[in-house]
């Protein structure tokens, strides 16, 4: 896997995507913390359900949730939301137990044998978990919403300027008359 042409491909997909600034950046925000809070069998619908009800870009979002949640930075992430948890709740969590059922997850056991492996580390691990990712996602998710914004501003402002240069040409020519 080429690194490089990876980066290109989800940068030209973001540079692609059309809808409002604001909206394309809340959704790229989102997509962020959905990604880096360990929540995988319910990434999808949980990305869907918020983008929705905060009238957010869908796309963006399950752009940004794949560029930040992908099987090279699963063990990362889920080995940092555990250790900050663990500082942050009053419950321990081993990573042993956690690598057992991350590598059944990863095998694609279908959503439902997943919420059971799931539910088979128990409340404490999940708070451990949730607690851990949330506030490990929490500064990348405030940084990814101001530098895409930036991001799909600047392509907005080109868009309209490129339009507007369109229309100046079109204008400048001269009738025809038949």
């Amino acid at each position: 896997m080429n690194a490089q042409r990876s980066a290109r491909y989800y940068y030209l997909k973001f540079r692609r995507t059309k809808g409002d600034p604001q909206s394309l950046a809340m959704g790229t925000a989102i997509g962020i913390f959905l990604g880096i809070v360990p929540i995988m069998p319910l990434k999808t619908i949980t990305i869907v359900f918020t983008t929705v009800a905060t009238r957010a870009s869908t796309i963006a979002a399950m752009l940004a949730s794949c560029l930040i949640c992908n099987p090279l930075t699963y063990i990362p992430l889920y080995f940092l939301s555990t250790i900050i948890g663990n500082v942050l709740t009053p419950y321990q969590l081993s990573w042993q137990r956690i690598k057992e059922v991350l590598d059944f997850l990863l095998e694609s056991p279908g959503m439902y044998n997943a919420l059971i492996a799931l539910a088979g580390l128990g409340y404490e691990a999940m708070i451990v978990l949730l607690v851990g990712g949330a506030v490990l996602a929490l500064p990348f998710t405030i940084i990814s919403y101001f530098l895409s914004l930036r991001f799909f501003g600047r392509i907005k402002k080109r868009r309209q300027q490129k339009h507007l240069l369109q229309l100046a040409k079109i204008s400048s020519q001269p009738e025809t008359s038949i």
